[in-house]
């Protein structure tokens, strides 16, 4: 069982556990999409509202074939965006997403990072 926060920490896990997933999906050859993804990390709890509702926020169907997240992490961003939102219920403004984008390059060391514009400038300065 997960337990989500809004922290980096958390955030680094479910990126693992991400890449996780979509692994053990490939092997059983299911669809590695927002459905699947949330009923098997929360097996029960993932009712069809509530992964409705993780849908919606993400602005993306439940059934739409995953990229990798190594390869497009923006999909998969906006997928521990929306469930964080729902699973906290808070708004999605309130999701740390500079937490969230510092977990990916923490996950992914070797990946670019998600917001390059956000690291130029951070260099410029």
């Amino acid at each position: 069982m997960i337990t989500i926060d809004n922290t980096l920490g958390c955030f680094v896990e479910l990126w693992l556990l991400l890449e996780r997933t979509r692994r053990l999906h490939l092997l059983q050859r299911k669809r590695f999409c927002i459905r699947n993804i949330l009923k098997t990390w929360l097996d029960h709890r993932a009712k069809d509202d509530f992964i409705f509702e993780v849908c919606l926020r993400a602005e993306t169907v439940g059934w739409n074939e995953l990229p990798p997240p190594q390869l497009e992490p923006r999909p998969h961003r906006e997928l521990l965006r929306a469930l964080t939102s729902v699973t906290l219920d808070i708004g999605m403004r309130k999701v740390d997403l500079h937490a969230l984008d510092r977990a990916y390059s923490i996950a992914f060391p070797d990946s670019m990072p998600i917001n390059v514009r956000k690291r130029r400038r951070e260099i410029k300065n």
